[in-house]
């Protein structure tokens, strides 16, 4: 069986790229190359742009049910290929089936929320602000937009974003991960069967030059995008330089704080999980736990002896908690994290490294790793790692694990695990996290709440999900009317 050549999707149809450069996709747990993603070129973003200006007059005027229909449709096909779906993503980045079942059902949840939203997009009306007049908000459709897509949810992080920009009436072009870029074919195979009208969603693969295109293309009118905070600063410049609206989501480290009230029999699982989920590869990832006053102790040698228990392995399998990491590229930067953490003089309590999973030699595997006495200033404790890596922190109390959190360039999510309700006032009150969690490891919003970040966790001011999406994809028209 031959190694399948991923096409891009334009105007309704496949089609191949003209690109003579591929890059390889792998299955992390087996290193075995399972298809070829095209590093498309600036003309094809052209043609993606040019199909979805077209679309975008017919789409705009249809009827709102009608548009939210089409995303019934297609929510429907995707749960009836959902395993399939799930399975295709741990083949391509490398999470467990039950991860990617989670993904899977974030998605169904995004495409639904956005189906049910066409009641908001009808605006509102105020008769008779004075004497004979009325005033009423339209809110409009703006035109073409994109996603740059992120490898480590292949299916959930465009849904963030195309199902609620087509049902306000715009068109869109998805440019997925080239390391992850599979799972979106798949769906847009699902996409196609719906029978959207041609050119209303697109998918073009690639790499820089791809973005680069879309960012500088006149035709697009906003961006959506999710990645490092460096990625993220870059196209947030670049897009805003070129007159488009951006929501740019960055990096994070976000730190899960340990009161010692905490009950440590549910904060540990919720902890690990957060820890070590998704390998480490998501930027809700719990990557510092703040440990204050004598619970660390407890709290230190609970995490390592339940880490050293979790079963590494390919995601397929039944029983595996924790897959490979995406790349050898990834596997090898998490390598130097740990040694710099040494370097540094952190206590590696529990060290991943030199993992064998029997009967898969070749995988990107990294077991749980775990760092004691870390420092703020360490750079384990500053930058981004993405792996399956946790630093442990200990604090005199809630005022200096405030203090820690707060003093950190990114803003994404932050936990607090305690009894006492005056803390958790406290702590939610005062953190400065877009996303909190009290009592829960990882505080992922649901489809209506927006997927909240501060500081370099998020460049622009509507976030993806939720309301803010309503007015990130449309414009306002006030209209106020008199008539003699």
């Amino acid at each position: 069986m031959g190694v399948e050549t991923l096409r891009n999707y334009i105007g309704g149809e496949w089609v191949a790229s003209a690109t003579e450069n591929f890059l390889e996709v792998r299955n992390p747990a087996l290193d075995e190359v399972i298809a070829r993603v095209p590093l498309s070129t600036p003309e094809e973003v052209d043609r993606a742009v040019v199909a979805a200006q077209t679309a975008f007059e017919t789409w705009r005027r249809l009827p709102l049910q009608t548009r939210a229909r089409y995303l019934l449709r297609l929510r429907d096909r995707v749960e009836r290929h959902f395993d399939d779906l799930a399975r295709t993503i741990v083949q391509e980045h490398g999470k467990t089936l039950e991860e990617a079942r989670g993904e899977m059902q974030r998605t169904l949840e995004n495409i639904e929320a956005a189906a049910g939203m066409f009641a908001s997009l009808m605006g509102y009306h105020t008769p008779q602000i004075a004497d004979g007049i009325d005033e009423e908000c339209i809110l409009e459709p703006v035109g073409v937009f994109c996603c740059i897509a992120p490898f480590n949810f292949p299916a959930m992080i465009p849904s963030w974003f195309f199902p609620y920009a087509l049902v306000a009436g715009n068109t869109y072009i998805v440019k997925p991960s080239e390391v992850c870029p599979i799972t979106q074919t798949r769906l847009f195979e699902l996409i196609h069967e719906v029978g959207f009208p041609p050119g209303v969603i697109n998918m073009v693969h690639g790499g820089k030059e791809v973005v680069d295109a879309l960012l500088a293309h006149p035709g697009i009118a906003g961006v959506s995008f999710v990645g490092s905070t460096p990625v993220a600063k870059y196209v947030y410049a670049t897009a805003t330089a070129h007159g488009k609206r951006a929501q740019c989501h960055g990096g994070a480290k976000n730190a899960l704080v340990v009161m010692p009230d905490a009950d440590l029999e549910r904060a540990v699982p919720a902890i690990l999980s957060s820890a070590f989920g998704s390998a480490g590869q998501r930027c809700l990832a719990g990557s510092l736990v703040i440990a204050v006053g004598e619970i660390h102790r407890p709290l230190t040698e609970a995490l390592v002896e339940g880490a050293s228990r979790i079963r590494v392995g390919y995601g397929l399998e039944e029983g595996v908690q924790m897959g490979p990491v995406v790349s050898r590229k990834a596997l090898e930067r998490i390598h130097r994290y740990i040694e710099t953490g040494l370097r540094e003089e952190a206590d590696l309590v529990l060290d991943g490294r030199g993992i064998r999973v029997p009967g898969y030699p070749n995988g990107y595997f990294i077991g749980p790793t775990i760092f004691d006495g870390v420092r703020p200033p360490m750079t384990i404790a500053c930058e981004e790692i993405f792996g399956p890596v946790l630093g442990i922190i200990p604090a005199r109390d809630l005022e200096e694990a405030l203090a820690i959190i707060n003093g950190s360039s990114y803003g994404n999510a932050a936990s607090l695990f305690t009894r006492d309700g005056k803390a958790a006032r406290e702590f939610k009150l005062r953190v400065r996290a877009g996303n909190v969690g009290i009592n829960i490891g990882v505080a992922a919003p649901i489809a209506p709440y927006p997927f909240a970040g501060q500081k370099q966790s998020f460049f622009g001011d509507l976030h993806g999900q939720g309301m803010d999406t309503l007015y990130f994809f449309t414009d306002r028209k006030v209209v106020i009317t008199r008539w003699f």
